[in-house]
This record gives C-alpha cells, sequence and structure tokens, in this order.
C-alpha cells in the first residue's frame, strides 16, 4: 500500500485525500516526469481502494493485476528514458466488453465468465501502445443491451453518490471506478447511450465520437451501426487527451467562435423530464448565455430513431448471440427477451430499418443548417434506486426501456458527436446537459464542452470527500452509507 508521504508534493487541485487518481491527467503525467510520484506507486493506491471499495460498489468484474504491474514498471521506465506516451503511466479502467489479450473477457456474461481473449481489440492495442496501466475490468450490462449495468455476477453498479441507486449503463462500472476514486479515467462504449447516461448519473464528462472514427477492430459485435468507444472523465481534458489516443488524431485545445448558433431542445418528442431535473438546465443555460452565444429554443425534429434501432440492434443480436438461447439459464432476463424478440425480426423488417437509417442520418443533419450545436437534457431523470426504472415522469406514464433516458439514442443512429457535461444537482444528485454537433465537428464539441466547463463551474468536492479517506486500511469500517 501506498504510504501518505509518497503523496505529499501534489498540485493544488489534489489536496484532497492526498489520492493521485482525482488529479487532471496533465497534472499526474507532470508529476511522473518530475519524479515526484512513480506509477507503481499510484498502481498500488488504486488497487488498495479497489481491494476496499469495490464489495460494495461492483465497479469491477475484474482485476488485472500482472498486466498492470507490468505496464506500470514499463511506465516508469519510459519516464526514465524520456519517450513517455500520452498516457503513459495514467490508471484506466477497461469495460468488460474489450477483448485483452490472455485475460478473462466476460462482455458481462456467464456465459463467457472464463473465456480468456486471444488478442487485443484495436482500442486496447491503442491504449495500450500510449502506455495506460490497466486497473481492472468494469461492469457491464450484459453484451450491453441495458441502460442500466445488472448483470448475473452482480446487482447493478452503486453509485457512490448514493449507494442504493443505480449509475445507468451499460458502462456503469466506468462511471463508478472514475467516481470514487479508483481510476484516472474510463474506458466505455456507447452503443444507445451507454457512455453519456453513466456519466450523467455520475456527474462525469463522457463523450460519444462522430460514428466511425473510433475503430475498435477486432471488438464484440453489437450494436455495431451505431456503437463508439469513448472516455467517461472528471475533466474535458482528461477525455481530449484519452479520445486523441483512441482515433489516432489530435485533439489539441482549440478556441470557439465567440457568437455559436445553439439550439435548445428542453423536451426532444415532447418527452417528460422531472421538473427539478428541468430547473437545473434551465439554469445553466443561462449561465451559458453568458458566453455570448446565441441559444435559442428549437422542436428538435428526433422522430423516427427508435424504427432504426430497434430491428437493426436486435437483428445483430438474433446473428451474434441467437444460439445462446439454448443456455437461456444463464442469461440475464433482458438479455434473454432480445433473444426471444430478436428471433421475430424479418429481412424486410432489417432492410426497411437501413432504408430509415439513411433517410433519418440526413434529416438530423438538416438540423445544423441553421445551428452550430445542439443541447438537450442527457437524461429525464436523475438516478433511481436500482431496479426500480421511474414508471411516471413529471405525471406522465413512461415506458421501462426508454423512460429515463430518450434522449442519446438518437444520436447513435444520427452518427453525431455527443457528449454529456455535468451543471448541477437535483435531489442531491448530478443532472447532465447534452451537446451535439455536426459530424466530424468532434474537435469543435470538445472546445464548446471546455469553455462550458469552465463557466458551469460543478462542484465535485463533496463526492471526493466522501470517498477520499485518509487510511485506506480502515476504509471497510468507515465506508458511506
Amino acid at each position: 500500500m501506498v504510504s501518505a508521504e509518497a503523496f505529499t508534493r501534489m498540485p493544488d487541485t489534489a489536496q484532497l485525500a492526498e489520492n493521485p487518481l482525482y488529479w487532471p491527467i496533465v497534472e499526474l503525467v507532470a508529476a511522473y516526469e518530475r519524479r515526484e510520484l512513480s506509477p507503481v506507486d499510484v498502481l498500488e493506491h488504486a488497487l488498495a481502494r479497489i481491494d476496499a471499495l469495490n464489495p460494495t460498489l461492483h465497479a469491477f468484474l475484474g482485476r488485472l493485476d500482472d498486466l498492470a504491474h507490468d505496464q506500470a514498471k514499463a511506465a516508469e521506465q519510459s519516464y526514465q528514458r524520456g519517450d513517455a506516451g500520452p498516457l503513459c503511466g495514467v490508471p484506466v479502467s477497461i469495460k468488460d466488453t474489450f477483448q485483452i489479450d490472455g485475460e478473462v473477457t466476460t462482455f458481462g456474461s456467464l456465459v463467457y465468465r472464463s473465456s480468456v481473449s486471444s488478442h487485443d481489440s484495436g482500442v486496447v492495442r491503442r491504449l495500450k501502445a500510449a502506455g495506460a496501466v490497466f486497473t481492472g475490468r468494469t461492469n457491464t450490462a450484459e453484451f450491453g443491451q441495458s441502460a442500466t449495468t445488472e448483470n448475473r455476477f452482480f446487482s447493478d453498479v452503486c453509485n457512490p453518490w448514493d449507494i442504493t441507486r443505480t449509475t445507468g449503463g451499460s458502462s456503469g462500472g466506468a462511471a463508478a471506478s472514475v467516481l470514487a476514486g479508483l481510476s484516472s479515467i474510463a474506458l466505455g462504449a456507447d452503443g444507445g447511450g451507454s457512455v453519456r447516461i453513466p456519466a450523467a448519473f455520475a456527474g462525469l464528462f463522457g463523450f460519444k465520437s462522430t460514428y466511425g472514427l473510433c475503430k475498435n477492430e477486432k471488438g464484440l459485435a453489437a450494436m455495431s451501426e451505431f456503437i463508439c468507444p469513448g472516455p467517461l472523465s472528471w475533466c474535458v481534458a482528461d477525455a481530449r487527451r484519452m479520445q486523441s489516443v483512441l482515433t489516432e488524431q489530435s485533439y489539441s485545445r482549440g478556441s470557439c467562435d465567440s457568437s455559436l448558433r445553439i439550439a435548445w431542445c428542453a423536451h426532444p418528442e415532447s418527452r417528460p423530464t422531472d421538473p427539478a431535473v428541468d430547473a437545473v438546465l434551465q439554469s445553466a443555460i443561462n449561465e451559458l448565455a453568458a458566453l455570448g452565444h446565441r441559444i435559442d429554443e428549437f422542436d428538435l425534429p428526433l422522430q423516427g430513431w427508435d424504427e432504426v434501432f430497434g430491428p437493426m440492434v436486435l437483428a445483430e443480436e438474433w446473428r451474434e448471440r441467437g444460439h445462446l438461447l439454448e443456455s437461456a439459464d444463464m442469461l440475464t432476463d433482458y438479455e434473454r427477451k432480445s433473444l426471444e424478440a430478436a428471433k421475430r425480426v424479418t429481412e424486410e423488417d432489417v432492410q426497411q430499418a437501413r432504408a430509415r437509417h439513411s433517410e433519418y442520418r440526413g434529416h438530423i443533419q438538416d438540423a445544423f443548417k441553421d445551428f452550430d450545436f445542439i443541447m438537450t437534457p442527457t437524461t429525464a431523470v436523475t438516478a433511481f434506486p436500482i431496479g426500480e426504472a421511474p414508471q411516471y415522469i413529471d405525471g406522465q406514464r413512461v415506458t421501462r426501456t426508454w423512460g429515463a433516458y430518450p434522449f442519446t439514442s438518437p444520436f447513435n443512429v444520427s452518427g453525431n458527436p455527443a457528449a454529456t457535461i455535468p451543471c448541477g444537482f437535483a435531489n442531491s444528485l448530478p443532472v447532465g446537459l447534452q451537446l451535439i454537433g455536426r459530424t466530424h465537428a468532434d474537435a469543435e464539441l470538445l472546445d464548446l464542452a471546455e469553455d462550458m466547463e469552465a463557466v458551469l463551474r460543478y462542484d465535485r468536492q463533496p463526492i471526493i470527500h466522501k470517498w477520499a479517506l485518509a487510511d485506506i486500511d480502515n476504509q471497510r469500517a468507515v465506508l458511506p452509507q
């Protein structure tokens, strides 16, 4: 375990709890470069926290200790040689839907609980090359097929803000790993909101790139026409650094036009939102107007995305995993029901969905003829109690599948880059604001998000205080309830 003395020389922003896992990556890397911290010591600190906190949070499905120690030692040597990569020595958690050569990859399913991968998927290979240190495999919905993170291994991942509540999904473990200070940043995947939803529920920044920019060669086949690997992080700058690695493109900080045209759609498709969430978002919109941008209310035409998304996702599920119905007793209820529904999808259904997909993408791009960016709520509610998705929101009946989070999937279908940024609290829980850009305007979207981050001044100190306990060995005894 790392002693407190190992972390005495710290940036001012990281004084809380002597935990370098909460530092901005640029400051962590700078401390490595100055030899003020060792990647090996920081890894040991992360593993000690995981030992103490994971039994409560269920953030990780598995550890990667041998690999992580090798990576941390290699990172230390890289700093000594002066050839460190952009994530060298940075503790990164890996969603357990990404294959890691020689390691178990479960995809959140008991069916694959002992399945050892024979290769690295594309994004894992790039993270390794950048010098990242893998803290472990984070909890995920089975095959990424749910917007919460319960599976047959654990109940849902517990939200560190309130452990009786969900982190959302399917990258729920990724969100908890960053929020509780178990990793510096997390790799997730977003096929229908699976990065943005848990980031919003956790009060983190989450980013989904333009479809196709972030390839994951030889990765899990699921939601393939819509999915994008992406980061969950404390700040935009950290996500920018990881995104540059994942896409093999440079996303250096730029400056935004001072008079952007931004559309604000408070209730896409007339969907209800919690009035407390509405109030926080409206306050954030008012603050953003002070940046000088023109913000206009706009009735965003999103209808029809589900007619594309459903048939195409289910058809792939049946093609890739239909045979698992023979082992239905090992599946979650939602995966079994998905496969049973997928069995009824016809080739004609898929062809019609593909035709609508092209039309829908063009339809959404037309909205950007009048606007530079679009903003919506990220979720309709704050994090709800585990296993109790809301049936009513603001007095209106909603579906269990999409009611709490109907605003993210439309932009997986359209292929636009999208992000969620924390903007305040409702019901003592974080609220996320969703930003959407034109296709291939990823860099500009990150720039706007970083400008907004400075204006919104989101206060993370309470959660850092809550989980940053001074004595790791005694954390079990004083764990927040």
